[in-house]
């Protein structure tokens, strides 16, 4: 990392030298582009356990239950309070209404906005920067694969930009307005995910280490800390309790910390430490973004905003290495400050050299770097999305899965069952909720109880007791789950024959 200096790079000051709008106007349509990779085939791709639970909260809610957040495994209610209107406006009314295409376009469209805010991240960053990380972003897969993804990840990442952008912004103007955003901000990355605290963490000591360095300007006046902890209080509030109706909310997110403390020594998901470093420096464009993002740690010039971000970089990155708990889409929060320093080496690099030889094999090479990230966006994005060989598709449901509700309605015509029983026994039965949504009766049983009569039983390989017995002349159909998880349909012996 070189020397701070007080100062940015002069000649991106003088190359881009022209209006807001035509600055502006470039994020814009890569916000445009983004949108137009991330809409196809929306519906396609099974739902993850994680987005099934999130779309039967959604449904839940839309029949009239009210709010009550679960601090144990269900994250905040930012997500769905986003959904709800675009669902509703739709004509979805319960869960059975919901499709895939209609929960996954709400993270599609926070993605796609993503872009705007490193418009408005220029100021702090530069033109430059702040387009090459946009553009990374837009089409780089795993930040087009997650935003497809009705998980809380995409809009926790746009709300961090936004908590760095307006915070920034509030710090170095003084200013009460962008506080205000600022703290709304940050409200939302804690409506979205209690691990917000360790940004807020890595992001306050970031910018004390900052601005001990780079001591530009004097501290912002007290009004414009007041401003920003209100507006997070407040927003915070009003997102948890569900604009007050439910502030039980409050003692629940305090009792979630044991909870959290529990599962970040990893509960099943133990990682090594590199775990993240391998999986971002994946595929054949991620090294080369990898490494570039290296180059622009060493080699920029830091203002204030280029300090306080690049030393956000290593913080959040070696606290999220050193917790043992660690999920794919959790590296989705690297690859933000990743992509701005990313943005840091591509202007160093352009402006190193005027010569039209230097400045022709800059452009070559951003344009294989394209190639490789549009070869790994569409391999891992639209050709192998549940693919177990495809690192983003982390304890994926099973493709195979998609047949057992389609059995389920043939078997029921056959036997002329306009209702059918089913009873699930399972342990873990997501993402069934979500491929049964459509069954009006439907039960769900632990091993340990003792199942209700049904017309169908679906139920894991490790069926015993009192249930085998009643399942000893019922026929079974397998069907793959998630990677080493079994699921059998069991139909009574004439449920098989044609009608």
């Amino acid at each position: 990392m070189q020397k701070a200096e007080t100062k940015p790079a002069p000649s991106v000051n003088r190359f881009f030298h022209s209006s807001f709008v035509i600055h502006y106007s470039a994020f814009v349509l890569i916000a445009l582009l983004a949108l137009a990779i991330r809409l196809p085939q929306l519906g396609v791709r099974p739902m993850h356990t994680d987005e099934s639970v999130n779309a039967f909260i959604t449904g839940k809610l839309l029949t009239g239950d009210a709010y009550h957040y679960d601090p144990k495994d269900r994250h905040g209610p930012a997500l769905v309070e986003l959904t709800l209107p675009l669902v509703r406006l739709e004509g979805s009314k319960n869960l059975s209404d919901l499709t895939e295409a209609q929960l996954r376009l709400v993270p599609v469209l926070i993605g796609s906005a993503t872009m705007l805010l490193f418009g408005a991240a220029v100021e702090l960053f530069g033109f430059i920067p702040c387009l090459v990380a946009a553009l990374l972003f837009a089409f780089a897969p795993i930040s087009v694969y997650y935003s497809r993804y009705f998980i809380h990840e995409t809009l926790f990442v746009g709300a961090t930009l936004g908590l760095i952008v307006s915070g920034g912004r509030a710090v170095l103007r003084s200013s009460l307005l962008f506080a205000a955003l600022a703290g709304l901000c940050a409200a939302v990355m804690l409506a979205c995910k209690e691990t917000a605290g360790l940004h807020f963490f890595a992001l306050g000591l970031a910018a004390v280490i900052g601005w001990r360095l780079h001591a530009a300007k004097k501290i912002p006046v007290i009004s414009v800390w007041l401003t920003g902890a209100i507006a997070f209080l407040v927003g915070g509030i009003l997102l948890f309790t569900w604009g007050g109706q439910n502030w039980s909310a409050l003692a629940d997110l305090f009792r979630a910390i044991p909870h959290l403390a529990a599962r970040a020594g990893g509960e099943g998901h133990e990682k090594p430490f590199a775990y993240y470093i391998f999986l971002l420096n994946g595929g054949g464009s991620g090294a080369a973004i990898c490494i570039l993002a290296l180059l622009g740690f060493y080699r920029t010039t830091y203002s204030f905003a280029r300090l306080t971000l690049a030393t956000y970089a290593i913080l959040i990155g070696v606290i999220y290495s050193a917790i043992p708990y660690k999920t794919p889409w959790l590296a989705l929060n690297l690859w933000l400050p990743i992509a701005l320093l990313a943005g840091f080496a591509s202007e160093r690099l352009w402006f190193a050299s005027t010569k039209p030889s230097v400045r022709a094999a800059l452009l070559l090479g951003t344009g294989v770097l394209g190639l490789l990230i549009a070869h790994d966006t569409r391999q891992r994005v639209f050709e192998q999305p549940a693919d177990e060989r495809n690192p983003y598709a982390y304890a994926h449901t099973s493709e195979d899965l998609l047949g057992l509700p389609v059995r389920l309605n043939e078997l029921a015509r056959q036997n002329h069952l306009a209702n059918p029983r089913i009873a699930v026994v399972a342990a873990d039965a997501w993402p069934l909720p979500w491929y049964l949504r459509k069954f009006s009766s439907v039960a769900y049983w632990q091993p340990t109880q003792t199942a209700g009569a049904a017309d169908f039983y679906i139920t894991t390989t490790d069926v015993s007791g009192e249930l085998a017995q009643r399942l000893k002349n019922f026929r079974p159909d397998y069907y793959g789950a998630r990677p080493n998880v079994l699921l059998i349909l069991w139909s009574p012996p004439e449920t098989h024959l044609s009608p």
